[in-house]
């Protein structure tokens, strides 16, 4: 494909992900089903930046994104290869955010979804599914629980399973994320990446996406440094990263305000583990005082209303400057996952 497509053609195609629609699984233009996801800026964070000493700190702004997150990407691709592949309805477990995106990228299809969800998943995302007519199912349990319901009914109704790398596709539209930033960089790979991790489909897309832009010979050097970011609360991954473990047990009572951290028991731990060693990342928790604290801070030097998870990167970032396991002129780009808009309760202070 390095030599049948020039990278030069994706700066002049529509501003969504699709523009990359030759290293996308969808061979048919009319199954794309899309509400313009992607092409999200990749904005300089100077002024917190010039307060670290770095110079080249990006914040990747996903919470701009059709639903406010991330979440577009992957089932923009999913849905669109599933209509491709004659599938007329689904199921989708989640925490929130991608339940969100799942009913309303069904409704632009026309397609049917259950989705499932805990009890206490938040509100602005029950509503988008109600919104968009979807079947929604609340789950007394977390995420492992609603996805156990979601599967049972899949096999017994022959539906769709759009549970997290339970199918390829949601990783295919993530993996744009890499795609996008070696091109806002001039086609050049940023020295590190720091994600924050639940399901951890972003981190797996998007090194798969890195490693196919060397493939193709578009970029040189190595993939970056792949940083996972957890919670307190919910942290299987950082223990499994520090036991040297190939797996991750499964976190007891998870609990965190970042709902899309509280995921106890990530699918393809393996596949996380995989990335962050072979790419000489890492893994680290922080609390959730701390993600808030960076919340505010984002906002008020950057202008950027991040998600608490997504604001849990700069409170990664601080730690490895701190410890050296970053160096001040890396280019490093924090993600900020989705937009704080939805998470404005845990915002205090005016009229208290």
């Amino acid at each position: 494909m390095g030599r049948e497509v020039s990278r030069d053609v994706f700066a002049g195609r529509p501003d969504n992900m699709w523009r990359f629609a030759e290293l996308l699984p969808v061979f048919r233009d009319e199954n794309i089903v899309t509400l313009g996801e992607g092409a999200t800026p990749l904005l300089n964070a100077s002024t917190i930046g010039k307060s670290l000493n770095m110079g080249h700190l990006f914040i990747k702004e996903e919470g701009l994104n059709p639903t406010g997150t991330f979440k577009a990407r992957g089932l923009s691709a999913a849905i669109s290869k599933a209509k491709e592949l004659g599938a007329t309805g689904f199921t989708m477990p989640s925490a929130g955010n991608a339940a969100g995106a799942a009913a309303v990228y069904c409704a632009r299809a026309g397609l049917d979804v259950k989705v499932y969800m805990p009890q206490d998943a938040p509100e602005a995302n029950k509503k988008e599914c109600l919104l968009a007519d979807s079947e929604l199912n609340l789950v007394d349990g977390h995420i492992g629980d609603a996805g156990r319901q979601a599967v049972a009914v899949a096999e017994e109704e022959k539906l769709f399973d759009l549970s997290t790398l339970k199918e390829p596709y949601r990783a295919e539209g993530k993996k744009t994320m890499a795609l996008e930033i070696a091109m806002q960089l001039g086609w050049r790979m940023p020295d590190t990446i720091i994600y924050p991790t639940g399901g951890g489909t972003g981190i797996i897309g998007m090194h798969k996406g890195f490693r196919e832009l060397l493939d193709l010979g578009w970029v040189e050097g190595e993939p970056p440094k792949f940083i996972a970011v957890q919670a307190a609360g919910c942290q299987p991954i950082v223990k499994a990263f520090e036991a040297g473990a190939d797996s991750a047990e499964p976190w007891p009572n998870a609990k965190t305000v970042a709902d899309g951290l509280r995921v106890p028991g990530p699918f393809a731990d393996y596949l996380i583990l995989q990335a962050l060693r072979e790419t000489g990342g890492t893994a680290l928790a922080v609390d959730d005082t701390e993600m808030v604290d960076a919340m505010y801070e984002i906002a008020s030097k950057e202008g950027v209303i991040a998600c608490p998870e997504g604001s849990a990167t700069l409170v990664a970032l601080k730690r490895l400057l701190g410890s050296g396991d970053l160096a001040e002129d890396d280019v490093t780009v924090l993600l900020n996952t989705g937009s704080g808009y939805k998470y404005l309760d845990l915002i205090r202070g005016y009229g208290e």
